[in-house]
């Protein structure tokens, strides 16, 4: 359902590309679960692991912009708060057997990640651009990145 392309979707940061390619896993996942019948448990399994996944890569995101001083922080994040509590609200109303997971959804998350991806990601992509392959900024994008992997088994992100 989606594929990944450096030319299409890479903003210039390997780890973020990294955590947008699992991104895009996650969201084919889904699409592999509806589409061999395994049933809403499964398919809520997936959608759940894509939340949390959500959850910490917008935090590295907003982590990487609030300290890189990126001007577009504050309208990005909330963006990602609209999503989170969007599939929140999903998860909810499916866990009351209110909603189904469907093709639908799956539309709605593919065109949201890559429009997301597309646009507003590309713009801090540009802005750390100048950065270029300055050693300094590197090593912080991959301790921030270590950081967030640890802290996941404590659900430190649950503050959404």
């Amino acid at each position: 359902m989606m594929e990944w392309s450096d030319e299409e979707y890479s903003v210039g940061i390997p780890e973020i590309d990294e955590q947008h390619k699992m991104l895009f896993n996650l969201v084919n996942k889904i699409h592999a679960a509806i589409y061999e019948h395994k049933g809403t448990a499964a398919c809520v399994g997936v959608l759940e692991e894509l939340a949390d996944y959500t959850r910490i890569h917008f935090a590295l995101e907003e982590n990487l912009m609030q300290q890189g001083h990126f001007p577009g922080f504050a309208a990005h994040r909330e963006l990602h708060h609209a999503l989170v509590n969007e599939v929140v609200a999903l998860l909810e109303q499916i866990h009351a057997g209110q909603a189904k997971i469907s093709f639908q959804l799956l539309h709605f998350l593919r065109s949201w990640l890559k429009q997301h991806i597309q646009g507003e990601d590309r713009k801090y992509g540009t802005f750390f651009a100048q950065f270029g392959s300055n050693d300094s900024y590197e090593e912080w994008a991959k301790r921030s990145a270590e950081a967030f992997r640890q802290r996941k088994e404590g659900k430190w992100w649950k503050f959404w």
